[in-house]
């Protein structure tokens, strides 16, 4: 009969079996720091190593799993089990027909390991109440002929395995919406996660698609009772009246009278800082923009992008006599034909 997914914790750990523990606790430190998560966000490979790691610690820094890990080796865990179910008189429950219990055998008088437990289950084996023989090991042996051996730790293993060969991550994903002053600036937001609130610390210059990570708010894990994974927060902007992202720029569209389009002007321009003033050269086309070097948005590093002004020229619907005078006046004395280009245009 094989163990599943039996691991030499010592070699996890890179110590001889002789280790003290003090050398067991230097050696987890040492590869816990160096394939912690948080040193190596991302990579599952580490995240798995971690895992290992930290089980084979937990095992031999405690004296009597230890013990039993020396004593059984691969099938450490199904001793500590059937231990763990001892009657108070230090008997196994398992030992129902005088045979001996785990700590009754003499394991000099087997060739292998393999005989002992092929042995010890054709001693122990007696009959449970769901028509199979009961596994000294807390699974259930199957009736004679059968050919499968179902064992719940094995399958816990099994599971584990394939969870982890599978890439299976206990992160959570989820969304949270800013404001483009938020996102900015940076805030601090209140979030309910289940029934728990958490506070989550949004750093300025955050854009749409950003993902925020916060330890330990993701999944427990089913198997490793002490691991919880990580939630990751996808920003989303809400939009903004005026600003928009074109790239890593803001862009804006400022309208401008005809005048102003002619002759120039002077205008206030909103940024992120405030409004500043903006020169608008004379003969300006609508659809053109001016660029604000440094108004834009500010990225995780503190460096801003630039500010694209998209200029449209807006003519008034309202006129008083005076301005609909002059506008008459220079229609009719307009040297200037914007559509002269279009004369030569044929099919």
């Amino acid at each position: 009969m094989a163990a599943t997914n039996f691991k030499d914790y010592y070699s996890l750990l890179g110590v001889s079996k002789t280790a003290s523990a003090d050398e067991i606790k230097k050696a987890f430190r040492k590869l816990a720091r160096q394939y912690h998560p948080d040193v190596n966000p991302g990579d599952k490979v580490a995240e798995a190593r971690f895992k290992e790691i930290n089980e084979a610690n937990e095992v031999l820094s405690d004296p009597d799993k230890r013990k039993k890990y020396d004593q059984y080796g691969q099938y450490w865990r199904q001793a500590e089990q059937a231990g763990a179910g001892r009657t108070p008189g230090g008997r196994s429950p398992f030992n129902t027909g005088g045979s001996a219990g785990f700590d009754e055998f003499e394991f000099g008088r087997y060739g292998s390991f393999e005989d002992f437990i092929n042995d010890l289950l054709g001693k122990q084996a007696g009959t449970s109440g769901y028509g199979r023989t009961a596994d000294p090991f807390g699974g259930f042996r199957p009736p004679s002929g059968a050919d499968d051996f179902r064992n719940p730790r094995a399958d816990w293993q099994r599971q584990t395995a394939q969870e982890r060969a599978s890439g299976a991550s206990l992160d959570t994903e989820a969304s949270i919406k800013l404001a483009f002053s938020e996102a900015f600036n940076g805030v601090e937001k209140r979030l309910k996660i289940g029934s728990n609130e958490i506070t989550v610390r949004i750093p300025p210059g955050t854009k749409a698609g950003s993902r925020i990570r916060v330890r330990g708010k993701g999944r427990p894990s089913p198997h490793y009772t002490s691991q919880v994974g990580d939630l990751y927060l996808t920003v989303e902007l809400i939009p903004h009246a005026f600003f928009q992202f074109e790239g890593d720029n803001l862009v804006c569209e400022v309208p401008i009278a005809p005048d102003e389009a002619v002759l120039g002007a002077q205008i206030d321009v909103p940024t992120p800082d405030g409004s500043v003033t903006v020169n608008v050269p004379a003969g300006i086309r609508s659809g053109q923009s001016l660029r604000l070097r440094g108004k834009g948005w500010r990225n995780l590093k503190g460096d801003r992008s630039d500010q694209m002004v998209k200029i449209t020229i807006a003519p008034p619907k309202d006129l008083s006599e005076i301005e609909r005078e002059a506008y008459e006046k220079i229609r009719a004395n307009r040297s200037f034909d914007p559509r002269s280009h279009l004369k030569s245009v044929r099919l």
